[in-house]
């Protein structure tokens, strides 16, 4: 047993956070990157290439330009103020030397994530924080092979992770209640809405809720009870719009919880319960037809209309992260 490992390490604190090391530029990794410059943090940004870098770059300039056109940056700051507070790096060795908090994006592949992990445990400060941004990997898992698994944790950030508020903050089994406590701390200090998970579960909570629903979706569809569309227009007009103000629970607690519990004695054992994937969405992987990154899903994405729903999207969840910064900001002036 090394020195290291007997070490008494004391637990980072919210203050005491002052570097960020972010591991992955891509669709999730530039980001976060982005979020945390926006709020201050000076961040090294790792990846396994400068073309990598560029590109990652490249995405935060154009989604912080489209931050300030929405009055979400700081009274103080430019773009060039927040580019300017990220550095960039091929190797962990320089970027992670100093870091306070790392947080890592990259492939979804349990030994792949492990390997990066004992790679930058190598290099980073002993008491740093470790944060892995999966959508499901179990954090115990991948803490297993470090020497200090009790500074690891999930923050799962939702895509896309510069305008979906939410971060689920999950702990493995060998995670301290302070790193749980801090990385929440940290994820509210950005702007986020973190939510503390009490333990790990295959998929957390969200992507439990997402495929539950989705699990019916398929079944709906593949039943001819409503094409894709129609599901779509349900949701999004019905429990989209009030479980964005409230969420499910106490959706059911609003509509009477007797009410629910004789719908479930009928409605329960006429619905998907199957524990394998969906058929229809097996034939839909199986044709190629994987949606936004092959053209075709359910729907057409390469024309015009595809675009237009991926543009909708992002205007109307910058719009609600510029409604949520102003009722911030009126709440911390009438205290």
């Amino acid at each position: 047993m090394t020195d290291a490992t007997v070490q008494t390490i004391e637990p980072k604190t919210l203050e005491s956070i002052r570097t960020v090391a972010n591991i992955g530029s891509g669709t999730m990794g530039h980001a976060t990157a982005l979020q945390f410059a926006v709020a201050g943090y000076p961040v090294k940004l790792v990846d396994c290439s400068e073309e990598l870098l560029k590109r990652g770059m490249e995405h935060i300039r154009a989604d912080a330009e489209e931050f300030a056109q929405a009055g979400l940056l700081r009274a103080e700051d430019t773009v060039d103020d927040v580019l300017s507070r990220i550095s960039t790096y091929t190797d962990y060795e320089n970027g992670v030397s100093d870091a306070d908090f790392i947080i890592e994006s990259i492939v979804e592949k349990l030994d792949v994530k492990q390997s990066v992990w004992q790679q930058i445990e190598q290099y980073a400060p002993v008491d740093a924080i470790f944060a892995t941004n999966t959508s499901g990997l179990g954090p115990t898992a991948i803490q297993s092979v470090l020497k200090h698994p009790e500074r690891f944790v999930v923050a799962h950030f939702w895509n896309p992770a510069h305008l979906m508020p939410l971060v689920e903050v999950v702990p493995g089994k060998d995670t301290a209640p302070e790193v749980v406590d801090t990385t929440f701390d940290l994820m509210a200090s950005i702007g986020k809405k973190p939510a503390k998970i009490k333990k790990e579960s295959l998929g957390f909570v969200g992507n439990r809720m997402q495929l539950a629903l989705l699990r019916e979706a398929f079944n709906i569809i593949n039943e001819g009870i409503a094409d894709a569309e129609t599901v779509d227009t349900v949701v999004r007009y019905s429990l989209g719009r009030r479980w964005n103000l409230v969420g499910p629970v106490a959706s059911a607690d609003l509509g009477g919880l007797d009410t629910f519990y004789n719908i479930s004695t009928y409605l329960f054992k006429d619905m998907d319960n199957g524990t394998e994937p969906s058929l229809l969405l097996a034939w839909k992987v199986q044709d190629g037809n994987l949606g936004t990154k092959t053209g075709r899903g359910f729907y057409e994405w390469q024309g015009e209309d595809g675009q237009r729903i991926i543009r909708e999207r992002d205007e109307q969840l910058m719009q609600q992260l510029a409604e949520d910064a102003a009722v911030e900001d009126a709440d911390c002036k009438s205290e």
